[in-house]
């Protein structure tokens, strides 16, 4: 795919979308998934002393970068402006920006259509209105959910005039297309587990977490300097983006730094290890998309 179409399918979502006269869908670009999914494994620095599974290292300063004055964002894929054809997606994770939006600003009513959108703030409060009609916040501590289906609108501003709001954006190829879209959202604090990873996303409406159309699974977890933990694969074919976001650790033997991104696939099992106080999210998706 060429830059400049590329970036048109890329729009819906961002701030430039939101400055531009009009919308263009963004999301299905299935077809463009398929080209770049060979190439998941040759994203910028390949970890050539791991030989028993495949990964990737994303270092937090090799992410795209922008900044409107309202929102700064950091990109581990590529997106909007942003565009690296080694970084078009991780698996199934299409998306994963780090924002940061001034005090009272936010992102306008816009759409999206055939996408799983998760929004886990970081620090602050999220107002969220949708074309389904909920409306309400999403506070540090939450995580929201939406399957857009055949179609959503939806807008997400700052509550606050006086702070700042940081959180992370996530979208994930949805497994089924175009179905009636549905909205989750929930508090993770009563979920968590010292010095381990809990679940706070999953395939099943009966699991613990928020649900979303896709056989994903997210976990966090905070801990404390030396501890260790391990995370086993809950679907053959799945792989982990592991994002740090918080302190210093070790997974598989390779250190990584706050903000710092790692993609482990072709195994079972990923051992961790905290150097530091840390706080590490682990995103489980389908390597291959149909």
């Amino acid at each position: 795919m060429d830059r400049k179409k590329f970036i048109k399918k890329s729009l819906i979502g961002s701030a430039v979308a939101l400055l531009t006269p009009s919308l263009l869908k963004g999301e299905n670009d299935n077809k463009d998934l398929k080209k770049h999914n060979n190439q998941v494994g040759f994203n910028h620095i390949p970890n050539n002393e791991i030989t028993t599974m495949k990964t990737v290292l994303h270092k937090a300063n090799t992410r795209g970068k922008v900044d409107l004055g309202w929102l700064k964002a950091n990109h581990s894929f590529s997106f909007a402006n942003y565009y690296n054809p080694d970084r078009m997606n991780f698996g199934a994770l299409r998306v994963l920006n780090d924002d940061t939006i001034a005090g009272g600003k936010g992102f306008g009513m816009h759409p999206h259509q055939n996408m799983e959108i998760v929004s886990i703030p970081l620090e602050g409060d999220l107002e969220h209105k949708d074309s389904m009609g909920n409306v309400g916040v999403i506070n540090e501590g939450d995580i929201q959910a939406m399957s857009a289906g055949k179609g959503i609108y939806h807008s997400e501003y700052n509550k606050n005039s006086d702070k700042e709001v940081k959180l992370l954006q996530i979208w994930i190829h949805t497994k089924k297309q175009n179905i009636a879209p549905q909205y989750d959202q929930i508090s993770i604090r009563e979920l968590e587990k010292k010095n381990k990873f809990y679940q706070i996303l999953s395939p099943y409406k009966n699991d613990q977490g928020v649900t979303i159309i896709q056989d994903s699974w997210f976990h966090i977890g905070k801990f404390n300097a030396n501890a260790t933990d391990s995370y086993t694969i809950n679907k053959k074919g799945n792989g982990v983006y592991c994002f740090v976001i918080e302190g210093n650790v070790e997974i598989e033997g390779q250190t990584l730094e706050k903000r710092d991104g790692f993609g482990i696939w072709d195994t079972e099992t990923i051992q961790f290890k905290s150097n530091t106080s840390s706080k590490v999210l682990l995103i489980e998706v389908p390597m291959n998309v149909d």
